[in-house]
């Protein structure tokens, strides 16, 4: 006889048990987005677009800005993100500006495990990419945010500056949704030895904590490469350039352009999103 008030879980048709009721509860809760007050946001604000800048191809203008990007990060409050930054930024601003020029383009630009685009590793270079640039470039729009900067909006410093104007809620939806991905870059950062690793370990730790799918994923995700498809695809964005094709309108993706932007002494070379 069951002493419980209520049906047992192994009985066909019966309802979860308590103990299956809490985990999905623990579970949903730990997804779930944060309360902030208005400094904390304001904060959070402040370090997403010090690791968009961090993360951007390192031009004569970010180099040049390196002392107040120091000074910036020194100030956060101590977190284990500020820790991050920190040891970044006391390695970014002893470098040459041309060896930093040239550790960008090997770690972003050519290999395709650290690829700054964010719907790679969800849809590979699939036509469902396509969908979901498209999806991506619409939900920045409805927001009141147009990205005319020529990058493509799954650009991890793009939805970085997207997340740290729109704010923790739906902001920070892309960089929630592609998880998996960024856990991805961060292990293939680590494994080169890459100071940038720090800076994706930044960013994770403002993201929920991984679960033990996400964590099979990665490592699934490592192992295979995410989806290819063998057919000829047309370059997303085809419909001019800076437009978006219209609502309703398939536009399957091509690889990834390069994020090579051409310096005083050479061009960066073209290289696979």
């Amino acid at each position: 006889m069951n002493p419980l008030p209520f049906p047992r879980a192994d009985r066909p048709g019966g309802p979860p048990s308590i103990p299956a009721l809490v985990r999905t509860r623990v579970r949903a809760a730990v997804r779930r987005p944060a309360r902030f007050t208005p400094d904390e946001t304001a904060d959070r604000a402040l370090v997403l677009r010090l690791i968009s800048l961090l993360l951007q191809y390192p031009d004569s203008e970010l180099t040049a800005a390196r002392t107040e990007l120091t000074a910036a990060v020194t100030a956060l409050p101590a977190t284990p993100g500020a820790e991050h930054l920190a040891r970044f930024t006391g390695w970014f601003a002893d470098q040459d500006p041309e060896a930093l020029e040239r550790r960008y383009v090997e770690m972003f630009d050519l290999r395709r495990e650290s690829s700054l685009y964010l719907t790679y590793y969800l849809h590979g270079d699939t036509r469902r990419r396509g969908m979901a640039l498209l999806a991506l470039n619409q939900s920045y729009r409805a927001a009141g945010w147009n990205t005319a900067g020529g990058e493509l909006p799954d650009h991890l410093p793009v939805a970085l500056e997207f997340a740290a104007l729109a704010g923790p809620g739906g902001g920070e939806a892309p960089l929630r949704r592609h998880r998996r991905g960024l856990e991805l870059i961060h292990t293939a950062l680590t494994d080169a030895g890459s100071p940038y690793r720090h800076v994706l370990a930044a960013l994770l730790t403002l993201l929920p904590p991984p679960t033990e799918a996400d964590r099979a994923a990665v490592a699934r995700l490592a192992a295979e490469g995410p989806p290819n498809e063998e057919v000829g695809l047309d370059p997303y964005g085809a419909y001019g350039e800076g437009e978006f094709a219209p609502p309703g309108t398939f536009v399957p993706p091509m690889p990834a352009p390069s994020t090579y932007a051409p310096t005083a002494t050479a061009g960066r070379a073209e290289g696979a999103r």
